[in-house]
């Protein structure tokens, strides 16, 4: 049991005791964050209440394209096993959102079930009605991959009239004028994506190296994406269908795009690869694709280690926006008059909102990037009787400035002590198994691991080289000394921190100097470091020299 007490008066009378880090957010957000959100009608224009099942529930990776981008395929990938409700094909085939979730056996559990079910995260996306939840299905499956996370599978994005037009014939038939507000069969799709966003761990976007035009419909669903931006991750799939050349301008008009679309100074960081189980077609950067599948892979491997960190860096975004949603609330509060010219002073402060954003951000220190969308906030207002919201209630804006300050500093050290106390959690299974071990892993049998399962020492092939070298810097005793050693090494022009290492790799017997076999050893570790590759952190057996090897007792 962890546990933590407060400086305050009350907190000594009333300690904090939680079980676990979710025990704590749980407790946080209904007795300090929740008051605060439901007298200034945050639910209204925001994000629904949080629920237990919010806090509780394994880390959700969200994938994200437009039709035929290989995000139904990317899921088979991990899994290595078909789910119920699966479609691929080259025309949309996902018209739902499927939630791959693990469950002892397969089967389908539809929308208008699932949001009744208080174990599973999904029970306020009732509020977007029928239209959405017959279009909303859990697949549920044994598999060991979702055991530590969840798949969301959303419907592949249309693009200019064919998204306006397909959907629309379906739902309404042709020609249903008003179907441009809501093209998803009469759901609003991007706000559907904002409360997977919120919720989610991981935000993948999938591109087609062929097809790589942004439509308008999905750049907005990119920018609704927007607060999230450390979430999202971007693959470039089908990177084998194309010829390297093509390749660089593909990566680079992607990046091009996407820099008009997520407004972030630091450049996206995109995947490159082929993720389905077919031949490479053009098998020419396959140690690129292998290498960037390492490194997505073990992104989302992290998912479940940290998982709590990131729930609690979503409560206090969630906490900051209510404290600024708050304030705006009550400073419009404040300008309504109470009898007569209630509707035109309503229009007036809409109209004048943005000033009251400024005034808002002078008077109590708050970042412009805490404001919401300034034009969606208007529209929202307009919708609502101005003076039925609430005066400014400090002791609200208090608890929630008492959580930020002290229970949240409490929490940061029950996430440590949490990852400390238990072993490393990542995910486990599908494609995460099939490249851990054997020669099929990355890297195996290149740069340090050349040699690895070779009976003669790999460096004995250069060997006479190295030992010409050697002879002309004056070894005494057999051996040469470090400075003689040095100047030869510094020719490879590596920096003194990396020569370092390889110096203290190659001195085995560790007396400051190099025999000729060190000294080989040593160029060989430079040749690995000058064709690219890392070096090991510990000198591996095989290019330990034979004479240096501990003959195993008898």
């Amino acid at each position: 049991m962890f546990s933590w007490l407060g400086t305050d008066d009350r907190r000594k009378k009333d300690p904090e005791v939680f079980q676990t880090v979710s025990d704590g957010l749980k407790k946080l957000y209904k007795t300090k964050l929740l008051p605060l959100e439901e007298h200034y009608k945050f639910h209204e224009f925001h994000s629904p209440a949080l629920e237990d099942a919010d806090f509780d529930n394994k880390p959700m990776v969200l994938l994200v394209g437009q039709y035929s981008t290989g995000k139904t395929s990317f899921i088979r990938y991990l899994l290595e096993q078909d789910f119920p409700g699966m479609r691929i094909g080259p025309e949309p085939t996902t018209d739902s959102f499927i939630a791959v979730m693990h469950g002892d056996t397969e089967g389908l559990i539809p929308g208008n079930a699932l949001v009744v079910d208080p174990k599973k995260p999904f029970r306020k996306l009732n509020a977007f009605g029928n239209a959405f939840l017959n279009r909303f299905v859990c697949a549920q499956l044994p598999n060991p991959v979702l055991e530590s996370i969840s798949v969301i599978d959303t419907p592949g994005i249309l693009s200019g009239e064919k998204q306006r037009i397909s959907r629309a014939a379906n739902e309404h038939g042709p020609g249903y004028s008003e179907y441009r507000k809501c093209p998803y069969g009469g759901y609003d799709f991007a706000a559907v994506l904002e409360w997977f966003a919120e919720r989610v761990d991981r935000i993948i976007l999938l591109f087609d190296a062929h097809k790589l035009d942004i439509s308008d419909e999905f750049s907005e669903v990119i920018k609704a994406l927007k607060n999230h931006e450390d979430k999202i991750r971007v693959v470039l799939n089908k990177a084998d269908q194309i010829e390297t050349q093509q390749l660089m301008r593909v990566y680079g008009a992607l990046m091009w795009s996407l820099g008009k679309i997520v407004n972030t100074p630091e450049v996206i960081r995109v995947y490159i690869g082929s993720f389905w189980s077919h031949p490479l077609l053009i098998p020419d950067n396959r140690k690129l694709f292998e290498a960037e599948e390492q490194d997505l892979f073990k992104d989302i491997q992290s998912l479940p280690r940290n998982a709590a960190l990131r729930k609690l860096n979503d409560l206090i975004k969630r906490a900051r926006l209510a404290k600024v949603h708050a304030y705006i609330i009550s400073s419009l509060k404040k300008e309504m008059p109470s009898v007569f010219g209630k509707e035109g002073k309503k229009k007036e402060l809409i109209n004048s909102l943005g000033e009251i954003y400024s005034r808002i951000e002078r008077e109590h220190q708050i970042s412009p990037g805490d404001f919401p969308n300034l034009k969606k906030m208007q529209e929202q207002l307009n919708a609502h009787d101005l003076n039925k919201f609430q005066p400014l209630k400090i002791k609200l804006l208090d608890s929630v400035d008492d959580m930020l300050a002290h229970d949240i500093a409490g929490l940061m050290v029950l996430v440590r002590q949490e990852e400390t106390n238990r072993p490393q959690k990542v995910v486990k299974g599908g494609a995460f198994d099939g490249t851990l071990n054997g020669p099929f892993g990355h890297g195996y049998g290149e740069g340090a691991g050349e040699g690895i399962d070779e009976a003669e020492w790999v460096v004995a092939r250069d060997k006479p080289m190295y030992d010409e070298i050697f002879y002309t810097l004056s070894p005494v005793n057999g051996k040469v000394t470090g400075a003689n050693a040095k100047k030869e090494m510094l020719k490879s022009k590596l920096p003194n921190t990396v020569l370092g290492k390889i110096w203290k790799l190659a001195d085995i017997d560790k007396d400051g100097m190099l025999d000729d076999e060190e000294f080989a050893l040593a160029n060989h570790l430079i040749k690995v470091k000058l064709e690219g590759h890392e070096l090991p952190a510990d000198l591996p057996g095989h290019l330990i020299p034979p004479s240096k090897r501990k003959i195993p007792a008898e």
